[in-house]
């Protein structure tokens, strides 16, 4: 199935595997808040067991440089899209509070940027995401 627009996270690629694993699934959810739609269908296996809904499209997760990163922030912001935004100093914080805080003490051009998430029409993630490859 073809689908009209693109989910992408990318990952720094220099980070610790847990931290790989966690700036993923915290994008995960920036994207799904912004887009409830994005919200499937409750699953159910065989014997009628329900299990919990997950995203109707994939997330495609790619792999960057620290400087690869800011450029696809810098491309995703001109192109008026809002990503979701992970910083290193977020693994020192215990809650969404404190997450906003780091963000706000942080002017974008110095984020020590961990990883960033968006939804956007499939031509429009494309040039954002343009050079990066799937994260290994």
């Amino acid at each position: 199935m073809q689908f009209d627009t693109k989910i992408a996270i990318v990952v720094r690629e220099d980070l610790a595997m847990w931290q790989k694993m966690n700036v993923t699934a915290f994008l995960s959810t920036g994207i799904a808040f912004e887009t409830p739609e994005l919200a499937g269908d409750i699953y159910r296996d065989a014997d009628g067991q329900a299990y919990g809904r997950m995203s109707r499209q994939p997330i495609l997760v790619y792999g960057a440089t620290a400087a690869a990163l800011a450029r696809a922030l810098d491309r995703a912001l001109a192109r008026q899209v809002v990503p979701a935004v992970y910083i290193e100093e977020m693994f020192a914080t215990m809650h969404d509070e404190a997450n906003r805080s780091a963000v706000e003490a942080v002017r974008r051009g110095d984020m020590k940027l961990a990883g960033i998430g968006f939804r956007a029409a499939r031509k429009v993630a494309d040039k954002i995401l343009d050079g990066l490859k799937f994260h290994p």
